[in-house]
């Protein structure tokens, strides 16, 4: 964002206010199209108007806006990754033992097969 211009930032930012706004507003219960409408107009307004001024608050908001976006879509990925290997009843960490594994047991290994490689 070093390289883009304040008006720009003042866009990104912008999107990603509204993404978040749109987000609480939604799991509060009182969502309304005029609402976001407003917070969108008054956030690009202002930003707009002072984008030279607060370029590099744009450049921080930006930053952090982006790094618990991508922190929670992290978070939200592993979640699904750990429901559906709990739905397919898949077993990462071999904790549970199956006698129709494909893993070799370690106690099960004879000595003699086991040669030093040079």
């Amino acid at each position: 964002m070093n390289s883009s211009s304040p008006r720009f930032k003042s866009l990104a930012v912008t999107a990603g206010l509204s993404f978040w706004f749109f987000i609480i507003i939604s799991s509060i219960g009182i969502f309304s199209i005029e609402l976001l409408i407003s917070f969108i107009g008054f956030v690009l307004l202002v930003t707009q108007i002072f984008a030279n001024k607060i370029s590099k608050g744009l450049d921080v908001l930006a930053i952090i806006n982006t790094k618990i976006f991508l922190g929670l879509l992290f978070v939200t990925v592993i979640s699904i990754y750990g429901i559906f290997f709990r739905i397919l009843q898949i077993d990462l960490l071999r904790l549970k033992k199956q006698s129709d594994s494909y893993w070799l047991d370690v106690e099960e290994t004879k000595f003699s097969r086991i040669r030093k490689q040079y």
